[in-house]
Formats: structure tokens, sequence, C-alpha cells
């Protein structure tokens, strides 16, 4: 199933196509090269300084089993209904200090995300689905991957091949099935003044 994005203005069609799915094929493992290449594309993202301030844990099934588990364990129960299909899960994480000074760096989460993204294009790219989560348990994540304090714990991600919308039930079904939306873009930028509330 696709679900491109019905713009206003022609986008290109890589970021047209990556969508948020949940059916995942959980036959189909993703490979150690294609994960590479995943955080390949997000360690080339741009971050102030370049200081790269992402860290990410990622929990391949096919090859660590204990490791994926462990990252299962830390959704919330709705998004564990349909990430269990899934084949690898990351943690995204944020070092909330500079590297080169050891000051506050209040634009790694910021950073973080122009990664994450990255990440995420590359998997549409790949014929892989991505889908970014905040249902998850920071804490209980934090002890179980020894994350150190200074570092952010902003979000887990799903990645792997899209399957049947069927292989989903109930209200999860109906939210891969619902058309894509988004604000329009008055709503949401402004031409040389604020204009909204």
């Amino acid at each position: 199933m696709q679900k491109p994005a019905i713009t206003q203005q022609a986008i290109h069609e890589l970021l047209a196509n990556r969508w948020s799915g949940r059916a995942y094929d959980a036959d189909q493992s993703v490979s150690k090269e294609q994960v590479v290449s995943l955080l390949e594309a997000a360690r080339w993202a741009p971050s102030c300084f370049g200081d790269q301030p992402w860290r990410y844990v990622f929990c391949n099934k096919a090859d660590n089993l204990q490791a994926w588990q462990a990252a299962f364990d830390c959704l919330v129960p709705g998004n564990q209904g349909w990430a269990v299909n899934a084949p690898v899960l990351l943690l995204i994480c944020a070092d909330t200090l500079f590297g080169h000074n050891d000051k506050p760096n209040k634009w790694a989460a910021y950073d973080t995300g122009a990664a994450t993204e990255n990440l995420c294009l590359q998997a549409t790219a790949l014929g892989l689905m991505a889908h970014q989560m905040g249902g998850f348990d920071a804490d209980k994540a934090r002890m179980t991957f020894n994350v150190p304090e200074r570092y952010q714990i902003l979000a887990m991600v799903t990645v792997g091949y899209q399957a049947s919308v069927d292989s989903l039930s109930g209200e999860v079904k109906e939210r891969e099935l619902a058309a894509r939306s988004r604000k329009p873009l008055e709503e949401l930028f402004f031409n040389g003044v604020w204009q909204g509330q």
C-alpha cells in the first residue's frame, strides 16, 4: 500500500512517499548492510558546531533477539500490538552537552531529530518503512540500555518491510487506512511576521 502525501505544491517523491505505517512483514528481516545504511544517513545530518549529539541503540531481531525484546518491552501496549512484527527497533538519544566544551547543547534534540528524519528518508529510499514513536517508557529504556544521564531519551523507531494492511485489526487498521493530512501551509508558515496563535 502506498500513501503519498497530497501536497499543495509538488515535492520530491522520496519526501512524499515517506510515511509512518504500522503494518510490518514479520517474515522479512532487515540486513546488517541496510541497518548500516540507515545509520550512515543519520550520521551525515547537520548539527550545531558539527557536534553530532545523536546516539542510537539499534536492535535487529535477526542478529540480537535479546536486545530487540528488551527494546520491545519498553514500548507501551498500544505500540507493542503492531510493532511486534517490526524487525528493527531503535532508541534515539541526544547528548545534552557539547563535546568540545561540556556546556549545555540546547540544539541537541533539534539536531537529533534531523538525523532521525535522515534515517527515515533513507529507509524509504531502501524500500523500507520507519515509524517514530513517543509511546514508550523512557526511564525503563535508560535502565535497560544503560544510557548515561547526560543523554536525553527522545523517541523509539521501528523499521522493516511493509506488510498488507490486513495484518492489522481494529483501530490500528483504521489509522493505517485513514487519509494522510496536514494543516494548510498558511497555518504553519508566515511571511515576514508571525501571523498565527
